[in-house]
């Protein structure tokens, strides 16, 4: 007796996580709550108190981020994440917390990003969101960068490879794939960047500098502030990170993909096991 296996052309098209109506509103609301929790220092009234509260925010968020992705964690899950689809994302996450340490951060160097816009592309986007997750707080235990910015960095992360597996052209291959993969990754690695330069703004005294966030200043001013922090504090580590992501996925992503879309034709993740005689 063999098992019966699906055909190629099939396989590729398989997801190992298919998201459903409860997968989607739970995806929706960490979304919501996240850019709430991301934006909020640029829509705060300034005749409110929230002056008061700047250093707290960003705790509160955090706090609120862990749950609400694990709820879609476990929603995703139930909706179909069997036992190989979890060796994947095993295997996958291992691989991007050990990318990440390689550049240790310098000017932005961080292989990570690449791998993870091609398993998103591969693999789909509820899949790539629960390895964006997985990936980041998995490589913050190795690196020891555990902290109230870890929730905001998983949802970004999340956010990152879930876009992946949302671009069009499945069927596109070879090198034009690679460049809009590699597109994408430029524009990702900075807007990753900046919602994160978001998350730590508020933490900046106001008195100490004039790009910190300032309770008392309207949209436009601190819209203006934080430009200016994001040119100067970030602007080459993310100039950095997004050139990095696009040589490696230019170069190396027709073969990374080759070798993704093969494991996951052999994982046949929606196909149910059936033998015949032989």
């Amino acid at each position: 007796m063999t098992p019966r296996t699906p055909s190629p052309a099939a396989a590729s098209r398989t997801r190992p996580v298919r998201l459903g109506p409860r997968s989607v509103a739970a995806l929706a609301l960490v979304s919501v709550v996240g850019a709430a929790g991301f934006t909020w220092p640029l829509f705060a009234d300034p005749a409110s108190q929230v002056g008061a509260h700047a250093q707290d925010a960003p705790w509160l968020f955090a706090g609120l981020l862990v749950l609400l992705v694990a709820v879609v964690a476990a929603t995703i899950s139930e909706s179909g994440l069997g036992p190989k689809a979890v060796a994947m994302l095993g295997v996958l996450a291992a691989t991007g917390a050990a990318l990440r340490p390689i550049g240790a951060g310098t000017a932005g160097i961080e292989p990570m990003f690449f791998l993870m816009v091609l398993s998103g592309r591969v693999l789909g986007p509820g899949f790539g969101f629960v390895l964006g997750n997985v990936t980041m707080f998995a490589s913050a235990l190795l690196t020891g960068g555990v902290g109230p910015w870890l929730p905001f960095q998983m949802l970004a992360m999340g956010w990152f490879t879930l876009g992946a597996g949302l671009l069009p052209g499945y069927r596109l291959r070879g090198r034009g794939e690679a460049a809009m993969l590699a597109g994408y990754g430029f524009l990702a690695a900075f807007a990753y960047g900046t919602v994160m330069n978001l998350a730590g703004w508020p933490y900046m005294n106001a008195l100490a500098s004039g790009i910190a966030f300032d309770p008392h200043a309207g949209l436009a001013a601190n819209l203006a502030r934080f430009l200016a922090y994001c040119v100067t504090t970030s602007l080459g580590w993310d100039l950095g990170r997004a050139a990095v992501t696009v040589v490696l996925t230019f170069f190396l992503g027709p073969a990374v993909l080759r070798a993704l879309r093969r494991a996951t034709r052999r994982a046949a993740f929606e196909s149910p096991v059936a033998f015949e005689p032989r």
